[in-house]
């Protein structure tokens, strides 16, 4: 499952993840957090999450467990379809108190995802990984724990890609703002946009009789 595994992240799961990490605690190097979300057919769904309560030294890592039973519980209520898919933590490095974290999310999901999402922007965007864990070592032995990469996509639901374009037209503006149009402004631009949808669908189709002999 590991290798065919595709993990498609919404808008609002990024945003969720950023704003807890802009509110953490001044000491505090990373959050992290649960990942809700559905399976479908050798894909996972991630549509929401919260952030998780926890205390990491660089000896030892302390996450407030029932505050998370808590949270999920009340989410549950408010959609019922969503399940534990893993955890989000921000950072571009897998732990060993990754590692940690990541047995109690097997407890919670029989397959659970790591998230990771740079918020460090090292590398001039902000890297979005994730991870699935297996167990390694000989039999009887001590084992260990190997995460491997899993594909990664970013999907939206029309009114989060409503949002998106939203936040995309505010973003040179100094004051961050965007101006609120009219129901019929918003109607004339989907009708444009869907009019250049049709003429390149009509343009393919075109080509393609015309490479079948049917059209000159």
């Amino acid at each position: 499952m590991a290798a065919s595994l595709v993990c498609r992240v919404h808008p609002v799961v990024l945003f969720s993840i950023i704003d807890s990490y802009e509110r953490r605690n001044e000491d505090a190097k990373r959050v992290i957090g649960t990942l809700l979300g559905i399976y479908d057919k050798g894909s996972l769904e991630v549509t929401n999450c919260f952030a998780v309560p926890h205390n990491e030294s660089e000896d030892e890592v302390a996450a407030d467990l029932e505050y998370a039973r808590n949270m999920y519980e009340l989410h549950r209520k408010v959609n019922a379809s969503e399940v534990i898919v893993g955890w989000y933590s921000t950072g571009n490095e897998v732990s060993e108190h990754s590692v940690l974290i990541h047995e109690y999310y097997t407890r919670e999901s029989k397959n659970p995802v790591h998230l990771t999402v740079d918020t460090s922007l090292k590398s001039s965007k902000m890297d979005i990984k994730a991870y699935v864990s297996s167990t390694i070592g000989v039999p009887g032995k001590t084992m260990g724990t190997m995460f491997t990469p899993v594909q990664v996509e970013m999907i939206a639901y029309e009114p989060e890609r409503v949002g998106v374009d939203l936040i995309q037209k505010g973003k040179h503006n100094p004051k961050r703002t965007v101006q609120m149009v009219s129901d019929l402004t918003q109607v004339s631009r989907a009708c444009s946009s869907l009019k250049d949808k049709l003429a390149v669908t009509q343009e393919y189709i075109e080509d393609i009789l015309v490479s079948m002999g049917f059209m000159k």
